[in-house]
């Protein structure tokens, strides 16, 4: 019968839930709410960037390939913000100053190409996880703060049962659902955070690889045009 009149009297709907809440629930609450949308935030503006980047990647490394004058797509590509017209840029600048003297160090060339093309992929890789790090601690962090609201709930139950000297539902109710909503609400924040960084981070690694890629080929490329300098 207790159980009935407890079910009836305690609204369970997450509106209720946060209004009864004590103020460090609350905060806890509305801290994990902000963190699960400017998480969902990030997820939707990388997808939309990384699918952008990638058909623009495919279309750039097609151009290239097709193109028969590099110094003709490097004019028209010098404006490019896309990450593998960076590195190529990168390979093109190294190669305009190491080949602009009256002699050609060609071991040095091929070497300094190498080290400026992968330098330009680590630093355009790093530009694009920059705020997957927010995802990482959002995953790890939210169910800790979560439960850090559960135990503050269940010590408010406690304190009620002292108070009233009852240890009915109807006392420890509220309490215990306060506390499990805050759970809940981490574990929101928290599952589509890790989920996403998991996924992001293996698409990256994939973009990191494709750039490496391009470089190895546009090295080579390079490389074969030394042999044709005087």
């Amino acid at each position: 019968m207790d159980l009935l009149i407890a079910t009836q009297n305690v609204g369970f709907s997450p509106i209720k839930l946060f209004l009864d809440a004590d103020l460090v629930v609350k905060a806890v609450i509305i801290g994990l709410a902000l963190a699960s949308i400017w998480a969902w935030t990030i997820i939707v503006s990388f997808t939309i960037k990384m699918s952008g980047i990638s058909r623009q990647s495919e279309k750039f490394e097609r151009e290239f390939w097709e193109s028969n004058d590099i110094a003709v797509f490097s004019k028209t590509h010098s404006q490019s913000a896309l990450p593998i017209a960076k590195v190529f840029a990168a390979g093109m600048t190294e190669w305009r100053r190491s080949t602009s003297g009256k002699t050609i160090d060609r071991a040095g060339t091929r070497e300094r190409l190498l080290t400026v093309m992968d330098a330009a992929i680590a630093a355009e890789t790093d530009r694009l996880s920059n705020r997957l790090n927010f995802l990482a601690t959002t995953g790890s962090v939210a169910p800790f703060v979560g439960l850090f609201g559960t135990v503050w709930g269940i010590m408010r139950s406690f304190a009620a049962i002292a108070a009233e000297q009852n240890s009915s539902l109807a006392v420890v109710a509220p309490g215990i659902a306060e506390a499990l909503f805050a759970t809940a609400i981490g574990l929101f924040a928290a599952i589509p955070a890790v989920i996403a960084y998991n996924r992001f981070s293996h698409r990256l690694n994939q973009y990191e690889a494709r750039m490496g890629r391009f470089a190895d080929g546009f090295h080579g490329t390079l490389s074969r045009e030394l042999e044709h300098e005087v």
